[in-house]
């Protein structure tokens, strides 16, 4: 069992043992009160970036003032994760969103990672509330932004990101338990070449041709997956990216920026443990977050991730000082015109009760 892996206490968790859910007087917070709570905080988590926007996860309330986060392995993407790697990236992103919401709702949580350890692989965190507390400015800036947040396909324009302002994205990341590469402009080509790779040879690939029309071609009323009219148009980019529309329209225009102030970061940890995956995934979550109320655009990228010889020309970019989780692009929107709504699952198909 593990409560905060990697580097020190998370923001949102408390390092000592839980006292029960009492306010800042010592007074209990009423269950009814926190349940509540945890409803808004496990609908908020909906909102949190995941592999083919699959939210390849479950929350269950209760018993007594508890949260529970579970992975749901029937909407793994088996042909590019085999390995769960990011499933469990896109379930400590939605947890990182829960701990936010609840937070930002002015309640002090303890998070236990794994509480089961490997007995029972699915079950990735509970989270009880321990008292109310003061939400800090930080945390009201990224829970804003996640209703803002979306992953920008398009090409971003040539305004480069501030270095303060990714060096204090890194700042995040650490404080998640995780780390950040910013990849420099002598990398870039390995970067591309590595995504090219990927693409290629996933394409080629009938399992992945399957699975990708599984998640880009979802049943009429499904609230998931990646539509045409979030895919963008073929076009020249510094790094290529992942083709959604395969035999269909795309609804975005690539634009003709061509990415050329785009920031490219590797989000990365020292190893591929599950719970380094987890905190891998919260630390996204607080670096897309943070990124956004920067006013910057973002769009994760896990195709050099998902085979191991682009994986292998990650780990070689980071200099064999950690695992890489995802890829990250940064920058400045050059087609000001909104993207399409975002689409998430009802609360109702993620949210389970146990009295």
């Amino acid at each position: 069992m593990t409560t905060n892996p990697s580097a020190g206490p998370r923001a949102g968790s408390s390092a000592g043992p839980s006292p029960g859910s009492r306010a800042a007087d010592g007074a209990p917070v009423p269950v009814v009160e926190v349940r509540a709570a945890f409803e808004d905080a496990a609908g908020y988590a909906l909102l949190a970036p995941s592999v083919f926007n699959t939210q390849p996860w479950r929350w269950r309330i209760g018993p007594g003032p508890a949260l529970t986060l579970r992975a749901d392995p029937s909407r793994q993407v088996d042909s590019v994760d085999a390995d769960r790697r990011l499933l469990l990236v896109s379930c400590g992103a939605a947890l990182h969103h829960a701990r936010l919401a609840l937070a930002v709702s002015g309640y002090r949580t303890e998070v236990v990672r794994f509480p089961d350890g490997a007995a029972e692989p699915d079950l990735l965190a509970r989270i009880t509330v321990t008292g109310r507390q003061e939400p800090d400015p930080e945390q009201r800036r990224q829970h804003g932004a996640g209703l803002r947040r979306r992953t920008d396909r398009r090409a971003f324009g040539d305004r480069p990101v501030a270095v303060q302002t990714l060096h204090r994205l890194r700042e995040v990341v650490e404080a998640e338990g995780a780390f950040l590469h910013l990849v420099r402009d002598d990398q870039m080509p390995m970067l591309a070449v590595a995504t090219a790779h990927a693409a290629t040879s996933e394409l080629d690939d009938p399992a992945y041709r399957s699975d990708l029309h599984r998640w880009t071609n979802r049943p009429p009323g499904s609230r998931d997956g990646v539509p045409a009219a979030s895919a963008v148009r073929p076009g020249v980019r510094r790094v290529p990216i992942r083709e959604h529309a395969l035999g269909g329209t795309p609804g975005l225009e690539v634009g003709d920026a061509m990415d050329r102030g785009a920031a490219y970061a590797i989000l990365f940890g020292r190893g591929d443990a599950p719970d380094e995956l987890l905190a891998g995934g919260e630390a996204l979550s607080a670096l897309l977050l943070s990124a956004v109320a920067d006013g910057l655009a973002t769009a994760p990228l896990s195709d050099p991730i998902e085979l191991e010889w682009p994986r292998w020309l990650m780990r070689n970019l980071l200099a064999d000082v950690g695992e890489p989780y995802v890829v990250v692009r940064l920058g400045f929107a050059a087609d000001p015109t909104p993207l399409p709504p975002v689409l998430r699952r009802h609360p109702d198909d993620v949210i389970e009760y146990a009295d």
